[in-house]
């Protein structure tokens, strides 16, 4: 430090220039590299886009898609302008509408008729999901359908496991996780993805997969989910939210960074393929810390609260909406997400193509 005060000061660079020049050790001894003009690459379109360190791409978008039971149903939910959920007999226009503009995965989440205390829903082979997904992937097997593994939508009180006294229970929710993951993998699901955040569930969804004869099936783990308020109005759509309490014994503490690296090492060690930083918005730090410590694809959940806040913002006019979604998809590329879920998915497909 003192060498470079010093340097600076024998040849008389000013002040204001000082932050405008870059130093580093070569192989050699001590070299200069001075760039004052770094406005040189931005002076026009195609230049911008030649040094451009972080791209989004239609490719890597996961397009969430919400199923229910019911019949005839296309029913927008109000939280969140232009999501809906569709009826089997209506799913596939919107499976094709995201097809149309080149979107190649999907995840999916079933909304059934019938809850009870053990969401026995969720894992039986006939349940709204197992149909979606054989309904989906005969009319578009080339599609990557990630299927989301949770008990939330399927019990009676909501929860993401079992329950008893009020306590959530952890062990005893594994092997109907595991079952419900076999289920789906087995209907033609591509990808699990558990986002209940019991602890040991990758390990137990693996090995149940594993004896299935099911090897091949990634496991992509909600592993950084963190107890947020930005999940509301999925709440609404996926008719998901706790009968009592709240998440915060299993779902992580908003205030933990650290915490994440732990809980990815986890599921890595347990079996994970991929992991999921959730919510995505205000947790780009975690996103980047997990980037540069495990060599694993991270995928990036844009929720619903942040899709609904830019929605509200864009409809009174208060923002430009292609901008700041744009904005947002490439801070989670930058952060070091790999993939992106997100209720935009389709405006972006449109707006890249327009490019």
């Amino acid at each position: 430090m003192q060498e470079w005060l010093r340097y600076i000061a024998e040849h008389n660079i000013p002040v204001y220039n000082v932050y405008m020049q870059c130093y580093y050790i070569g192989n050699v001894g001590r070299k200069m590299i001075i760039m004052d003009r770094t406005r040189r690459l931005r002076m026009n379109a195609t230049l911008r886009d030649m040094v451009r360190e972080n791209h989004v791409r239609v490719d890597e978008l996961i397009y969430p898609v919400f199923v229910t039971e019911e019949n005839d149903v296309i029913q927008e939910v109000p939280s969140m302008p232009g999501i809906c959920q569709y009826s089997l007999d209506h799913v596939l226009e919107e499976i094709g509408r995201a097809v149309e503009v080149g979107i190649k995965g999907i995840l999916l989440f079933g909304i059934p008729v019938h809850k009870d205390e053990v969401g026995s829903e969720a894992y039986d082979e006939k349940g709204v999901v197992c149909r979606a997904i054989r309904l989906i992937k005969d009319a578009y097997p080339e599609l990557v359908i990630m299927a989301d593994v949770c008990l939330c939508e399927y019990t009676s009180h909501g929860h993401c496991g079992l329950v008893k006294d009020g306590v959530i229970l952890n062990d005893e929710t594994l092997p109907l996780l595991a079952k419900a993951s076999v289920a789906y993998a087995k209907a033609g699901a591509d990808i699990i993805a558990p986002s209940d955040m019991m602890d040991k569930r990758v390990e137990a969804i693996r090995n149940a997969l594993d004896e299935a004869g099911l090897v091949n099936i990634p496991i992509c783990s909600y592993s950084a989910k963190f107890a947020s308020g930005y999940y509301g109005p999925f709440r609404d759509a996926a008719h998901s939210a706790p009968e009592f309490g709240d998440r915060k014994t299993y779902q992580m503490d908003p205030a933990n960074g650290k915490e994440a690296l732990r809980e990815v090492e986890e599921d890595i060690l347990e079996g994970a393929d991929m992991i999921i930083a959730k919510p995505a918005l205000g947790y780009m730090d975690v996103m980047k810390e997990i980037a540069l410590n495990f060599n694993i694809p991270i995928v990036a959940y844009n929720v619903s609260g942040e899709y609904a806040m830019v929605k509200a913002a864009a409809m009174n006019g208060w923002i430009d909406e292609k901008k700041i979604v744009m904005e947002n998809m490439t801070g989670f590329k930058r952060a070091g997400a790999k993939m992106i879920i997100t209720y935009h998915a389709i405006d972006v497909a449109k707006w890249l193509k327009e490019e």
